[in-house]
């Protein structure tokens, strides 16, 4: 009971408003939107001891050292070899495959640089590995963060980014000049 006490302080101190209720399934990818600065990584691990949600998320492999392995992996972090973009939505794929209680979180920017696109991995694997997705913000303007709706994806990536392009028009980066259009990079990603 101490560190959730402790995570709420921060985020009382922080002046943020915790938004929406707890995901309510056992099995979603959750994504983290807009991702502009490392403070995002900062709170969504404050709001994540706060409130007892266990989502794993990647970490670059070669930040898996011993001891900094065993705090990373206490946080939920999963390591991940970068070399190969397509491995990373293979890896949480197998990982729901094998697990009846999963929370799969990641930005779908990728960088906390702007882009013009989001990248695909966060369909892709909520579609083959036939989860939901839920939106998780950080609305820094308004100082609001958690989870929005969840959606069951249709296969029609344009209507469903439409849907969330709806949610997070109206939520705020930390560095608003990083924050690019919520669409979907349709390149070969996607074949």
């Amino acid at each position: 009971m101490f560190w959730p006490r402790v995570a709420k302080f921060l985020l009382w101190l922080g002046r943020w408003t915790p938004v929406g209720p707890r995901p309510c399934v056992d099995r979603a990818v959750v994504i983290g939107a807009p991702h502009t600065s490392n403070w995002d990584g900062y709170w969504l691990l404050v709001y994540k001891v706060a409130f007892g949600i266990d989502v794993k998320f990647f970490i670059k492999k070669q930040m898996f050292w011993f001891p900094m392995n065993i705090l990373l992996r206490g946080m939920g972090g999963v390591p991940l070899d970068r070399n190969d973009s397509r491995s990373a939505v293979r890896q949480a794929v197998d990982a729901f495959n094998a697990n009846e209680k999963y929370l799969f979180g990641l930005a779908p920017e990728g960088t906390r640089s702007r882009t013009e696109t989001w990248k695909s991995g966060f369909y892709r694997i909520a579609e083959e590995a036939g989860v939901p997705v839920i939106f998780g913000f950080f609305d820094y303007p308004n100082k609001r963060l958690g989870f929005g709706p969840m959606m069951t994806l249709t296969g029609d990536v344009d209507a469903d980014m439409q849907v969330i392009r709806s949610f997070y028009e109206s939520v705020g980066g930390h560095s608003p000049e990083k924050q690019g259009p919520v669409q979907m990079n349709r390149g070969k990603s996607r074949a």
